[in-house]
Parts: C-alpha cells; sequence; structure tokens
C-alpha cells in the first residue's frame, strides 16, 4: 500500500536570494501576439489561439535574479509518495516539481535528476532549474512558481489510501490550481490528475504544460504518435514531415543541428502518448486522457553553445531533453476556458520495457506502431479515461492534513471577495489560511481594512506589487480620498496602469510619485519604459538618478549600462561604473558591459583583457547571445584595424571563424553570428 510522508532531500545547490522589485518594463503587456496567418486550405482551429492570452513580463510577481553559482550541500524539504513499485519525490519549495521517479524492482531511474540545483534566467520571473517534472500553469512560459513553494496536503481515497494533494492562487489568471499524485496500487504508473475550477463569470486563458527532462544520450529515440511535427516560421504555422530532416533522424536528440522545439501533429482522436527509449529497451512513457493534447520533444542543439547550455544548467555529463504535454497543440497559444467551467485531465507516469530492435526500427511507422503497442500495454485510452473519472470523488474531498504552505495570496483574494461580498471561488478541495498573510500581503491587508496603504520609507524596495483590477479601484478611490495620496500610492497605481496597457497614465503616476518623495523604483521604472520605447537619451538620463538612491542594486546598475551603452554613451557609463567601486565589476553582465564600452571606446586592450579572463554569466538569459556578441565586435575591430577597412567591411563568418569566443562568453543555441547596432537582449 502506498505511504506518504515529509523528508529532507541534500544536494548541492546555488543560493537563491530575496526578490527583487525590478520587474521587467516591456510596452507589450497584457495583450496577444500576433495571429499566425493560415496557409490555404489549413483549418482554422489550428491557428485560432496562436498568440491568445499572452502576457509579456512577470507582473504581479517580483523577479528572482538574486543566485550565484557557488554550490554548498543545501536540504530540500520533500514529499515522498511510496510503494512497492514506485517512489515519487516532490520538490515542495519549487513548485512541488516531481523531482525522482524510480521504479523499484529494477531501481531504475525514471527522470534526469539533475545532480546540483542551478538556477538561471529562462522562466517568467528569471530563476529557473533543470531536472524532473515542472507543472507550467499560467501564460506562455515556465510558471512563476517553479522557484516558490506550493501548498500540499495529505489527502485519502476511498480506500483509505493516501494521495498527495498540491495547489496554489495564480495572481494573473486570478484562480487556482489543483494537482493530485498518487501511485497505482498493481501497475507501476503514476497518475498525476490535474484540476481547474473558473468560478468566475468570465473568460479565462489557460496555458499547462508538464515539462518532464530525461537523460540525453546518442541511443536514446523519443517517439510520439505522429508523422509530422508543427512548424512556426514566417507568421505561419505549418506542418513538416517528422522524423527526417537533411537525412537526419531527428527522433535521436543528438543527431539534430539544431535546438529547439519539435511540437508533434498527433492526428485528432489518436491517444496522446510519448515514449522515451534507450538503446537496450528500457523506456519511459508519459501519456494522458484527451484533454490534454499536446506533446513535443525539446533538445539542445549539438553546437559549443548548446553544450555550455547543458553543463551551466547542469553540471558536465549530465546532459538532458525534455518530453512535455500541454493542452494546446504548441506553446505559442493559450486556450479560452468559458465561465463557471471545470477542466481535469489525468497523466500517467511510468517505466516501458520493450523490444529495442523494434523501437529502433529505422521505419518509422513500424517504430511508432510498436511503441503504440508497449504503451497500450501498460495502461490503454480506455482505462486512463476511466481512471479520470474514478478519481473524481477523491479530487473534491477536502485534505486530511496540511504538509506545507504556500503564498498568502490566496487568502488575500478570500478576504477581498468577502469584504466586497463577491461570490468566493473556494471549492472543498482546497484551504488558503488566513495565517499564509505575511510582508508581501501587509500593505494590501490594510489597504483593504482601513482603507489607506500604509507609506514606507522610499529607500525600501516596495515587498510586493499588485495588478488586480479590483485592487486599482480600491487604491484609486483611496488616493482621490486623500488617505493613500503619497509616494508610494502614486507608484503602486503607476504600476497597475502600466500592467493594464495604461502607459501614459504610468509615467503621469511615477512623476507624481517622484513629485512627492524621490525613490529609485519610481525613476528607474520611468527610465525602463522609457528604453523599451527605444528613447536611450531618456533612460540613460533617467538610470543613473536611480542608481544614485540605490547605489547596490546589481540589476539596477546593470540596466543603466545597457540604456547608457544603446545611447552611445560608452564614457559616460564607464565614469559612472568607476563611482561605484570595484565589488560591482564582479557581476558578470556589468564586466559584459564594462568590455563592450571598451570596444565602443576603441580600448581594445582593456576590452580583450576584461574578456579572456574566465567569468560566469550567471543572469544570462536563454537565447541570449551579448556575451560572443562582443568577443565578436572587438575582433572585428581588431582586424579591420590591421587591415586599414572599416568593421562593418570585416565578413562576419570570418570573425566567427577565425576568433571562436571562449566557452564562459558562448550560449549561441545555433552556429551562426549576429550583430546588431545595440547589444540588447
Amino acid at each position: 500500500m502506498s505511504t506518504l510522508r515529509l523528508e529532507e532531500y541534500v544536494m548541492p545547490a546555488a543560493r537563491l536570494g530575496p526578490a527583487s522589485p525590478l520587474f521587467p518594463c516591456h510596452l507589450q503587456t497584457h495583450g496577444e501576439l500576433e495571429r499566425l496567418k493560415p496557409l490555404p486550405g489549413q483549418a482554422d482551429q489550428e491557428t485560432r489561439y496562436i498568440g491568445y492570452g499572452y502576457v509579456e513580463g512577470c507582473l504581479p510577481y517580483t523577479v528572482q535574479d538574486d543566485y550565484d553559482r557557488i554550490r554548498r550541500p543545501q536540504p530540500f524539504r520533500v514529499a515522498v509518495l511510496e510503494n512497492d513499485l514506485m517512489k515519487a519525490t516532490f520538490l515542495l519549495d519549487f513548485g512541488g516539481r516531481l523531482w525522482s521517479l524510480v521504479y523499484k524492482p529494477q531501481g531504475r531511474e525514471l527522470l534526469h535528476v539533475n545532480p546540483v540545483f542551478q538556477p538561471a534566467n529562462m522562466a517568467i520571473r528569471n530563476a529557473w532549474f533543470s531536472g524532473g517534472v515542472e507543472w507550467n500553469f499560467c501564460w506562455i512560459g515556465h510558471t512563476p512558481f517553479t522557484c516558490s513553494p506550493l501548498f500540499a496536503a495529505r489527502c485519502t481515497d476511498d480506500a483509505g489510501r493516501p494521495f498527495l494533494r498540491l495547489w496554489e492562487w495564480e495572481r494573473v489568471r486570478q484562480m487556482p490550481y489543483q494537482i493530485d499524485a498518487y501511485l497505482d496500487e498493481k501497475r507501476p504508473i503514476l497518475f498525476v490528475r490535474v484540476r481547474l475550477a473558473n468560478r468566475d463569470d468570465r473568460t479565462v486563458p489557460i496555458y499547462w504544460w508538464s515539462n518532464i527532462a530525461m537523460p540525453e544520450r546518442p541511443d536514446v529515440r523519443v517517439i510520439a504518435p505522429a508523422d509530422a511535427v508543427y512548424h512556426h516560421h514566417d507568421h505561419r504555422l505549418t506542418t513538416v514531415p517528422f522524423p527526417l530532416r537533411d537525412g537526419n533522424d531527428i527522433s535521436y536528440p543528438t543527431r539534430g543541428d539544431h535546438g529547439g522545439d519539435r511540437f508533434f501533429a498527433i492526428p485528432k482522436g489518436e491517444y496522446p502518448w510519448v515514449v522515451w527509449m534507450d538503446g537496450e529497451g528500457n523506456g519511459f512513457y508519459h501519456a494522458s486522457s484527451s484533454r490534454m493534447i499536446g506533446r513535443k520533444l525539446w533538445v539542445y542543439s549539438q553546437s559549443p553553445g548548446g553544450r555550455q547550455w547543458q553543463d551551466f544548467l547542469n553540471t558536465p555529463g549530465h546532459p538532458y531533453v525534455e518530453l512535455q504535454g500541454g493542452l494546446g497543440r504548441t506553446q505559442f497559444e493559450c486556450l479560452p476556458m468559458g465561465p463557471r467551467t471545470e477542466w481535469e485531465w489525468v497523466e500517467a507516469y511510468g517505466p516501458l520495457d520493450a523490444d529495442p530492435k523494434a523501437m529502433h526500427d529505422t521505419n518509422w511507422v513500424a517504430a511508432r506502431t510498436a511503441a503504440g503497442h508497449a504503451v497500450n500495454a501498460a495502461i490503454t485510452f480506455p482505462q486512463i479515461e476511466a481512471e479520470l473519472a474514478r478519481s473524481r470523488a477523491a479530487a473534491e474531498r477536502a485534505p486530511a492534513e496540511i504538509l506545507h504552505r504556500g503564498s498568502g495570496w490566496g487568502a488575500l483574494e478570500v478576504a477581498r471577495r468577502r469584504k466586497a461580498a463577491e461570490e468566493s471561488f473556494l471549492n472543498g478541495s482546497l484551504v488558503f489560511e488566513d495565517q499564509t498573510l505575511g510582508d508581501e500581503q501587509a500593505p494590501w491587508m490594510a489597504l483593504l481594512e482601513t482603507g489607506a496603504l500604509p507609506e514606507s520609507d522610499p529607500a525600501e524596495a516596495p515587498p510586493s506589487w499588485m495588478t488586480q483590477s479590483q485592487w486599482f479601484d480600491i487604491l484609486a478611490a483611496s488616493i482621490q480620498a486623500g488617505r493613500s495620496d503619497h509616494w508610494l500610492g502614486w507608484l503602486h497605481l503607476g504600476v497597475m496602469d502600466f500592467a493594464a496597457g495604461r502607459f501614459d497614465d504610468a509615467k503621469r503616476a511615477w512623476d507624481r510619485s517622484i513629485e512627492l518623495k524621490p525613490s529609485a523604483w519610481a525613476y528607474r521604472n520611468l527610465a525602463a519604459m522609457a528604453a523599451s520605447r527605444e528613447d536611450y537619451a531618456e533612460a540613460a538620463r533617467l538610470y543613473p538618478l536611480a542608481v544614485k538612491l540605490a547605489p547596490d542594486r546589481v540589476r539596477l546598475v546593470a540596466e543603466c549600462g545597457r540604456a547608457m551603452l544603446n545611447a552611445g554613451q560608452p564614457a559616460q557609463w564607464l565614469k559612472l561604473l568607476d563611482s561605484l567601486g570595484p565589488q560591482m565589476r564582479q557581476d558578470g553582465h556589468i564586466r559584459l558591459f564594462e568590455a563592450r564600452a571598451a570596444v565602443e571606446s576603441d580600448a581594445l586592450d582593456r576590452a580583450q583583457a576584461l574578456l579572456e579572463e574566465p567569468f560566469d554569466l550567471t543572469n544570462v538569459r536563454e537565447g541570449e547571445t551579448s556575451g560572443s556578441r562582443v568577443w565578436f565586435d572587438l575582433h572585428a575591430k581588431r582586424i579591420a584595424l590591421a587591415e586599414g577597412i572599416a568593421p562593418e567591411a570585416v565578413p562576419e563568418e570570418r570573425v566567427a571563424r577565425e576568433f571562436p569566443p571562449p566557452v564562459h562568453l558562448d550560449f549561441r543555441m545555433g552556429g551562426g553570428r549576429r550583430r546588431r547596432k545595440h547589444h540588447r537582449k
């Protein structure tokens, strides 16, 4: 019989510090991407939701960018679900991620378990780490909860067997989500049952993808019931044959030249599954009930940059790929969930033992047919649909024991709805207790209870942001009544305006905040918005004012450097950097901006010395090429000086061939070099 317990799991881990108030300021906020243009004869349903529900940035969440690459043994609180066949381990402080899944009869780990915890800049809130299975609910991208705690509880089914419930309140979609994880007692299967409930009179854009990290090896093949993958190019969505591309069978992840997405075009009505299979017939499958129609393979390129990413996120010798399952066909879309609607589905995770010759048949149809037989031997489509119905009663049952607590935002929303006499979003399966209310929620609870947002010292960063329209109305009324007419009230009002796309109103609010009391936060927001509008001169004027008020904020200084360089002010940037002391130069991006300023000032020896000494670009973004671009610009200038020509006349291919970038600068996912006028990320 299954057991559920709490344990400590120890692994080498980088530090993850407090969140930053410096949210991304992009002018495209709550909107839609440009819709893809359907090809002639293409069914409208294949493209109708492309771009729908897209959100730029991370508001109202704060940014998690304070981490390093110094790893020390640290304990992680985990929930362990176990029976005679399987052992599943979940990281409760990190999105409830399924970290390990062991098939006990063979002692075989089914997932890629990262030997370290190493955040990197790849998620909605920046910090993300690789390994295990991540539950991505919210909008397009890695969930804002990937490095945050979830609620966890012990629950019991009709037979009294324990299972694990995970849940949280999501602040953008303004609804909770629920995950129930339990083991089959007769078969080696971990079931993950997801329940989404929209209890309001509004349509909610929904995005869900379960991302499964698996080992990458030359003998590994990934198979799904599809003969094509979706391809996004030139604002069009089409399909291309799979698995052959340029003569390579890219169902073997190490055989593809380029990293990226392979979204399987599974025919409508087919059993949705994906299989990972090694050369000896040891495999893994992920299958689901019908609502989860999407399947994807993610691979890193085999280029030096792609290998660098693998080592950067793991440690050398532990490369991985991802199998993913989602509600949409691709990750370019959210789906509309109507008012007062519930969606639920079941996912099955388990080992797969099969004839390796059949699974690695060079005939793709034969191989995927053999994989389909193997998946059906583990669990059939009717069985998984029956499991969804069978488990419904337990999914609606109240938790038996709270094991772990998440944020206080759900409790705050409960309080707000109660105060406004609005219908509760709660059901019997979820609990958001008042005791979870903390420092982040304290200003908003005070505003709710007293009608006034407490004013704080402008030298202190606000602990949280709010974007919900109901809170805008409450705060605007409080400012108008004179109860929150202070720098912090106007700062928050501007953030709410900005998140809603009212950019001119946001500027007026932040200007008013500065009139009342100058703060680094208002200056920075104005500067970042100017930079987003490509008004680099204004950004370069405002950023130093913010830095003067908060000179120890590394990310703020880095943003300032980028803006001043984009404004064509390398000398002014170097002068400002010199005034901040040597410690600030320890940050990789600030050092990179110093090197870029040196290149643009023709101080080439200084730039080369800065770039050649290894350093960590800890906050490098996935797909970012700023390090290699500065390196290439440096050597284009050197070639130009030696040959008496303009740097622009030096062929890009020549620079890349003659001066390959050092490993610590090379995070290119492809093989080419791209030069831009401005080095913007």
